[in-house]
């Protein structure tokens, strides 16, 4: 008798932290469709709210959201995981509210020369209650620092997985992707569940 193909699971995951990062370019590096960006021309308007201090090239900025796909085939449950980014501003984060609606995980990305720029996003998944994740993105001219260190420099409550990946990278950022599903579940099956979580 034909065994029966695995049912697929459906994950929405959410990629937060500060600005310039690397949440577009992670989003981007292992979406199997072409990702949906917002992206718009910084301003000078906007230049005394947005501190591109250690980012001063970056002209560009998420306004709405960026949104990609991908399918995990091996293992024994296929994985299709939805995943949107957030703008990486604090005053964008009223806008977070709708994006983290039904998500069952989140990565907060952080850049170790600019941890500060991503205290809000750990602050607000803390808050939520949504399982998260730390994700260093190693920049070449960015110091290397134990994962205990940047866990303390960030506060994290026990618990909080931190890795370090490359944002360019697909097989990098598909770890990061598997280590988060994988913590988003453990942690379902250990906690009263949440709605977000009902279908894991």
């Amino acid at each position: 008798m034909p065994v029966p193909p695995a049912e697929l699971m459906t994950l929405k995951v959410v990629v937060a932290g500060g600005f310039g990062v690397g949440k577009t370019t992670l989003i981007g590096a292992v979406s199997e469709i072409p990702p949906l960006r917002t992206e718009e021309v910084l301003t000078e308007a906007g230049r005394p709210l947005d501190d591109t201090s250690g980012v001063e090239a970056k002209n560009t900025t998420t306004v709405a959201l960026d949104f990609g796909r991908i399918t995990f085939n091996d293992g024994p449950r296929p994985m299709e995981m939805f995943l949107f980014g957030t703008p990486g501003q604090p005053r964008f984060i009223p806008i977070w509210d709708h994006l983290v609606h039904g998500a069952h995980g989140a990565i907060v990305l952080v850049d170790t020369r600019r941890l500060e720029g991503s205290w809000h996003a750990v602050d607000y998944f803390e808050r939520t209650g949504l399982p998260f994740i730390v994700a260093v993105n190693l920049f070449q001219d960015a110091a290397r620092y134990p994962e205990a260190d940047i866990a303390r420099a960030l506060r994290l409550h026990p618990g909080v997985p931190v890795i370090s990946c490359d944002a360019r990278d697909e097989q990098s950022v598909a770890g990061v992707l598997i280590d988060l599903a994988e913590h988003a579940l453990s942690t379902a099956l250990t906690t009263t569940p949440s709605p977000a979580l009902d279908s894991l």
